[in-house]
């Protein structure tokens, strides 16, 4: 992927960019809790490759600075604040649909996200109906939306672990909420973080069907 930096507000963020030369649609990849940054170079580095494998332009972004990363972690300021991270993903949306190298007004958008940045990619999405077309969260925080999620359009999927039970109760309420195309995938074997052996494997297979469903052009 190509380091960037994406301009959300009054802040840079960073980020790495990558585009296949055949575009299918835009995923944005976006993280922000403490706990995702371990993540990050496991689950969201192999979902995003597995997208770019597709023929998927994919821009992972940190939802947060360093600076805010060690502030998080001595007061967990950031760590389920929804608002500051959904309109930096519509930050990055916007940048995604002005910069010349994404061209994202011919492709549709779509979020991928995990923990609170989920719950915040469902607010960015009912806010900007009109710029993004599909959505997954693992191992999301619906709840942290719940206002919001009769006015999300966008086909949704929420995927969590067989063994999270309290995550599991929290996307059957949420699911009834969404007036849209929507599916709960429960992963044989995981639990929140999908550590356990084959359940990433899943995750990315089911990903990357959705998107390839909602943001694929036809045939």
């Amino acid at each position: 992927m190509l380091p960037i930096q994406v301009p959300t507000g009054a802040l840079k963020l960073e980020g790495g960019l990558s585009i296949p030369e055949a575009v299918r649609g835009i995923v944005l990849c976006a993280y922000g809790s403490v706990s995702a940054q371990h993540n990050v170079r496991h689950g969201y580095t192999r979902v995003a490759q597995a997208l770019r494998d597709a023929g998927f332009a994919v821009l992972l972004l940190n939802l947060l600075t360093p600076d805010e990363v060690a502030l998080d972690r001595k007061t967990g300021f950031f760590r389920s604040n929804v608002g500051i991270f959904s309109q930096r993903i519509l930050g990055a949306t916007n940048w995604l649909s002005q910069n010349y190298k994404t061209q994202a007004r011919n492709y549709k958008i779509g979020y991928f996200a995990a923990g609170a940045s989920a719950g915040a990619a469902l607010i960015a999405a009912a806010e900007r109906p009109d710029a993004v077309n599909a959505i997954v969260s693992c191992g999301g925080r619906p709840e942290l939306a719940e206002p919001h999620l009769p006015s999300v359009v966008a086909p949704t999927l929420f995927i969590v672990g067989e063994n999270d039970t309290l995550a599991m109760n929290v996307h059957r309420t949420a699911l009834l909420q969404l007036r849209v195309d929507k599916r709960l995938e429960s992963i044989t074997g995981a639990t929140d973080l999908f550590e356990e052996e084959g359940t990433l494997a899943e995750v990315t297979r089911l990903t990357r069907q959705w998107f390839e469903r909602y943001l694929a052009p036809k045939a």
